[in-house]
């Protein structure tokens, strides 16, 4: 088991840079696909950023790519969301989320396969 905490949000105009953290507990974090996950009001929650156990593969929503990068150190049980380029439409809850069950490049962007959810940390874009 693992549990999770992100780190990191907060106000911002747009255009600007946030990074996320999420600090992973336990020692099987190396094991885990990690992802991010944003939820705006009203809306339903959308997969963002995810990087498979190894680190070599990372997985964007559309929307995010160009934008946005996702890495993880394993020697620190924390996983990264760097947020450049910020839109009013960035603005959300974010989730980190762990996976040890996601064994294909097409799962990374199902919720449904993770079983480790943060709190959230919220970020607010302002225009």
């Amino acid at each position: 088991q693992v549990q999770l905490v992100e780190s990191g949000g907060g106000l911002v105009q747009a255009g600007g840079s946030l990074r996320l953290s999420c600090a992973a507990s336990g020692r099987t974090f190396s094991t885990y696909a990690m992802g991010w996950f944003r939820q705006a009001p009203g809306k339903e929650r959308e997969f963002v950023a995810a990087i498979s156990r190894s680190g070599a593969s990372t997985y964007y929503a559309d929307s995010v790519k160009g934008r946005f990068t996702i890495s993880r150190d394993d020697a620190k049980n924390t996983v990264y969301l760097q947020m450049n380029s910020l839109k009013p439409e960035d603005a959300a809850v974010y989730y980190c989320a762990a996976s040890d069950r996601i064994r294909y490049g097409r799962d990374y962007g199902r919720a449904i396969l993770y079983d480790y959810w943060g709190q959230g940390t919220q970020v607010t874009v302002s225009s």
